[in-house]
């Protein structure tokens, strides 16, 4: 925890601190299913999906804040939201009450449906996470729900308004939950004494000794993601290839940490799941 400056982040720490990088992996990914179920992908959607997974990780990080003495921070992103509480609280608010209002006059009854379903276990999780069980080993591991109720957000629409896309997105959709319980493991592995002088439970606080097994997720997805890779073709082979480099980049860093330190790492880890990026930048480009 040497590498904490209070207040002071380095530029590449911005995107983490204001809960960028979540939004923009899932926008990406959503706009990878979108390719792999060959439907268009609905701009409304992304718009809602992007407010919500930013809606969600900043309310996060403010009751961290809120609950947290200033000595107990040891992250920029919550000395952030410690520090600036009440603007945070304005502009949370704002786009809550946008989004809202968007997804009523811009979403259909099934995707609105869809929508309700997955703010129950978002606000379980919060309820449990943030108050309740906070501390308590037994509980699900925050690694794990966060990698399910991302999974859900980028997919709830899309399955709400393609049915059908479900047998078509199932691989891909599975090396995106994979990834993102890898990328926040590895995450919690990194941030072990961020999360006790916190007093949060994590899954290397958990499980400490069954947690080094955690090194080789990474390299799984990727080995699994090559597999698919070999035996699909088109969008679903472009999104497991994606699925293996990001696997890969997962690996990569977790080896590179000690040396460039936890929060680079951290950075890091979220730009790895943005692999999506390239097949969208070379369609752009492509005449």
């Amino acid at each position: 925890m040497k590498d904490f400056v209070p207040g002071r982040p380095h530029w590449w720490q911005w995107p983490t601190i204001l809960s960028l990088d979540a939004p923009a992996v899932a926008l990406l990914w959503q706009w990878q299913l979108a390719r792999v179920a060959h439907v268009t992908d609905s701009w409304p959607q992304a718009l809602i999906v992007g407010a919500s997974v930013w809606l969600a990780y900043v309310i996060d990080r403010w009751l961290e804040g809120w609950r947290l003495t200033p000595g107990q921070v040891q992250t920029q992103r919550h000395w952030f939201h410690q520090h600036h509480r009440w603007p945070v609280a304005a502009v949370w608010l704002t786009v809550l009450t946008g989004t809202m209002a968007f997804s009523f006059a811009a979403l259909t009854t099934r995707e609105l449906v869809a929508g309700f379903l997955l703010l129950g276990p978002v606000l379980a999780y919060l309820l449990s996470h943030q108050l309740i069980h906070r501390t308590s080993r037994w509980r699900a591991p925050k690694e794990l729900c966060v990698a399910v109720l991302l999974t859900g957000g980028v997919s709830c629409f899309l399955l709400a308004s393609h049915p059908a896309a479900q047998s078509r997105i199932g691989v891909p959709l599975a090396l995106f939950c994979l990834l993102c319980l890898a990328n926040c493991s590895l995450i919690s592995m990194w941030e072990h004494e961020v999360d006790r002088s916190q007093g949060q439970t994590s899954l290397a606080l958990q499980y400490p000794t069954g947690a080094r097994l955690l090194h080789l997720l990474p390299w799984l997805v990727a080995a699994i993601a090559l597999g698919f890779a070999a035996r699909e073709s088109g969008m679903l082979r472009t999104a497991s290839l994606g699925a293996a480099a990001s696997g890969l980049l997962l690996g990569l860093i977790d080896r590179l940490h000690a040396r460039c330190g936890r929060q680079l790492a951290r950075t890091l880890a979220d730009v790895a799941l943005m692999t999506p990026l390239i097949p969208l930048l070379l369609q752009l480009l492509t005449p």
